[in-house]
């Protein structure tokens, strides 16, 4: 059975949930950085990957003083593997949205390792995410 989108749950890529909230995207609040050039690349990397990961954005993940924000969500073998959603703060920049994109590429969470400098910008879920994904 399909879901809305028309992919089976057995056939979900590796999906970046990308925050763009109250400060996330915010270039009043980072104006070096272009919140719209990381998105519009996000999406075209995602366009042209076969259909290995996607790209959705949100409204505020809860994080906001380690904004920009990401979720990397595994993709259905990921979490058959054991991969869980990995939330990446201050994810601004030509560097990290390389990585992103390299790891999404490769299959993210339980599928593949993450870049050691993405590694570092790793940040705990906020307590409410962490609450929903006990249920």
């Amino acid at each position: 059975m399909g879901s809305r989108t028309g992919i089976r749950a057995a056939d979900r890529p590796c999906t970046l949930v990308v925050c763009r909230g109250c400060c996330c995207g915010n270039p009043g609040k980072y104006p070096q950085a272009d919140h719209a050039w990381q998105l519009d690349r996000l999406r075209a990397e995602a366009a042209g990957s076969g259909g290995r990961f996607t790209v959705r954005t949100t409204d505020c993940l809860g994080p906001c003083g380690q904004a920009n924000v990401v979720v990397v969500q595994p993709s259905t073998a990921g979490r058959l593997a054991g991969g869980r959603a990995t939330w990446i703060g201050f994810a601004m920049g030509d560097d990290c949205t390389d990585d992103l994109v390299r790891w999404a590429t490769e299959g993210g969470p339980g599928v593949a390792q993450p870049p050691v400098t993405l590694e570092l910008q790793f940040i705990p879920p906020p307590r409410e995410a962490r609450a929903r994904a006990r249920r």
